[in-house]
């Protein structure tokens, strides 16, 4: 499990109320999104850098759901820009995560679709017990 991964999954279950942090299935039913994720459907995270002078960092966005077929171009463009025009300006570590998070991002970014499965899975077996 990669650290990026592990630490989504650990927030997913700190907090407990995973469906409210994940954006794009807020009209959708457990059954629906279920059967989208047979179809191929994913949850995926973006990552953005944000410089100021010398400091920089590297964030995560909340966790997107991707139909099938979809693609996370649109949902991505937003952090790749922030990166951009944000993330550059602090050196030495600015440009490299800059170059890294929009290089992640245009290959679709972070797939965290099992992380959120065995999350979902835990809680409703803790809920029943």
């Amino acid at each position: 499990m990669t650290m990026i991964a592990s630490s989504v999954l650990s927030a997913i279950l700190f907090h407990g109320e995973i469906l409210l942090k994940i954006k794009g299935i807020e009209n959708l039913s457990a059954e629906q999104v279920q059967a989208q994720l047979q179809q191929g459907a994913r949850f995926v995270i973006f990552q953005y850098c944000v410089s100021i002078l010398v400091m920089s960092f590297k964030r995560n966005s909340p966790i997107y759901f991707i139909p099938a077929q979809e693609k996370t171009t649109p949902r991505s463009l937003r952090f790749i820009g922030i990166s951009l025009l944000v993330g550059w300006w602090g050196l030495p570590w600015g440009p490299i995560w800059t170059y890294r998070t929009v290089l992640k991002n245009l290959k679709g970014g972070i797939d965290v679709t099992q992380h959120v499965q065995m999350s979902l899975q835990k809680n409703s077996f803790q809920q029943t017990a």
